[in-house]
């Protein structure tokens, strides 16, 4: 395993790359564990490594996302227990410390030596991490979809539909309680495909987190993204993301007058009746 994890970083052009596409295999290591053993029966792949994997986007990620949609046989415990014997049985020593947030399970994957095994760092105390959250409380109105992905290893994936995963998005980007900058990269995308949110599945996950109904729809979408994004410190989302963009070039690109911009030409059409 350790060779096929040296080829997959070989072609990157540095430390950085490397490290990035080294965290990748290891998530396309875990979500094959989780295929083999039946799980995406019950978890659908959320988030923005969701859109890495599925839709190719230019950013890597570091976590696991995803939202239980079906809790008969799902035991997140089981799911760590497992990842834990695949890796090992496949000459990986892995070490999980696993955590409780209300209904949110999650668990880091800490594979020490990893990095010096792979000469990516001469301190073997040096350690790779990824995490996985799973979250049995998802806001209703969701929709699913089951695609097959090949990269390095086939897999049939259970997810949210793009517009659901984009609700959840925006309901990220505007109401964490700090500025992730790999939020804000990710709405770039969106808006770049012009795709709609499910506004259903965004109005239920503000009011679930918020206690207040937004009545969000495509006559008010426009303003309410223009008036969140005003606010955003985009210095500080930019320092955020850097580092995990394959380009770094499109830093530029994550600036307030260009994403203002972008929401009128996507969203100023919903006005015209």
């Amino acid at each position: 395993m350790i060779e096929l994890l040296r080829q997959q970083i070989a072609d990157e052009r540095d430390n950085l790359a490397k490290t990035n596409k080294l965290r990748e295999t290891l998530q396309l290591l875990t979500l094959k564990f989780i295929q083999d053993k039946g799980y995406f029966n019950n978890l659908a792949f959320v988030g923005g490594t969701a859109l890495r994997f599925l839709y190719d986007m230019r950013r890597f990620s570091e976590d696991l996302d995803f939202s239980v949609f079906d809790a008969k046989g799902y035991d997140f415990t089981d799911i760590v227990r497992v990842l834990e014997r695949e890796f090992d049985l496949n000459g990986l020593k892995i070490e999980t410390k696993p955590a409780v947030k209300k209904t949110v399970r999650s668990s880091m994957l800490k594979f020490p030596g990893l990095l010096k095994s792979t000469g990516l760092s001469p301190l073997a105390s040096q350690t790779l991490s990824i995490k996985i959250k799973a979250d049995s409380n998802s806001p209703c109105g969701w929709h699913l979809e089951k695609t097959l992905v090949n990269k390095l290893y086939a897999l049939n994936i259970s997810h949210f539909d793009l517009a659901s995963l984009y609700a959840a998005k925006l309901h990220a980007c505007f109401f964490r309680k700090y500025v992730k900058g790999r939020d804000f990269y990710d709405l770039l995308w969106y808006l770049g495909k012009k795709v709609k949110p499910n506004y259903q599945l965004l109005n239920n996950a503000i009011t679930q987190t918020q206690g207040r109904d937004y009545k969000i729809d495509e006559n008010n979408i426009m303003d309410f993204l223009t008036e969140r994004v005003e606010s955003v410190d985009f210095s500080a989302a930019k320092k955020d993301v850097e580092r995990f963009l394959q380009d770094k070039s499109e830093l530029k690109l994550l600036e307030k007058p260009i994403i203002l911009k972008s929401i009128r030409d996507v969203f100023g059409n919903s006005l015209i009746k």
